[in-house]
């Protein structure tokens, strides 16, 4: 199911046709750097992932992480959505695309129309973002979608302080 389109891009609902690109989006190394080893190794693993993560979370709030794909083509660089956390308050931001997709903009593009789709289509009123202390490329997409640094937090089972910003309406 498309949720959102931009100039570049479509951003629409995993499914388990996806496996094989979420085996290797999982397994990227700036994947495996700042977000760190799910243990998805198989096709097997990366359908569990699809079906357990985002898919359950779409069923249960209607949102979750979304397939980037250029809509040129169609080919899968990324993926780009809400989601809730039991670990924190508000719904957060989040988004990874493969290495040789990086440094052209469609993070932005993506990041961008979901935090606005959060804002205007589901009724959020606040949004926030985390990533890792050394992670300056995602400080900076998030600084540029207009978020703000506010503190740090550390997510339950882990050790990690990792940065959180937000926006707000």
């Amino acid at each position: 199911m498309k949720v959102l389109e931009t100039d570049r891009l479509i951003l629409r609902w995993l499914s388990t046709d996806d496996s094989a690109f979420i085996l290797n989006l999982l397994n990227d190394p700036s994947w495996l750097r700042y977000i760190g080893d799910k243990g998805v190794k198989t096709l097997e693993d990366a359908r569990n992932y699809i079906l357990s993560g985002p898919r359950d979370m779409y069923s249960r709030l209607g949102f979750g992480l979304y397939l980037a794909e250029l809509k040129e083509g169609k080919t899968p660089i990324g993926i780009c959505g809400l989601i809730k956390r039991d670990s924190l308050e508000d719904v957060d931001i989040g988004f990874a695309f493969l290495s040789e997709f990086q440094s052209k903009g469609y993070a932005y593009e993506a990041a961008y129309a979901t935090m606005m789709y959060g804002f205007e289509q589901l009724g959020l009123k606040r949004i926030v973002a985390i990533t890792s202390k050394d992670n300056y490329d995602s400080s900076k997409l998030l600084e540029k979608i207009g978020m703000k640094f506010e503190r740090f937090v550390k997510l339950a089972h882990d050790t990690e302080e990792l940065l959180l910003y937000r926006a707000e309406l």
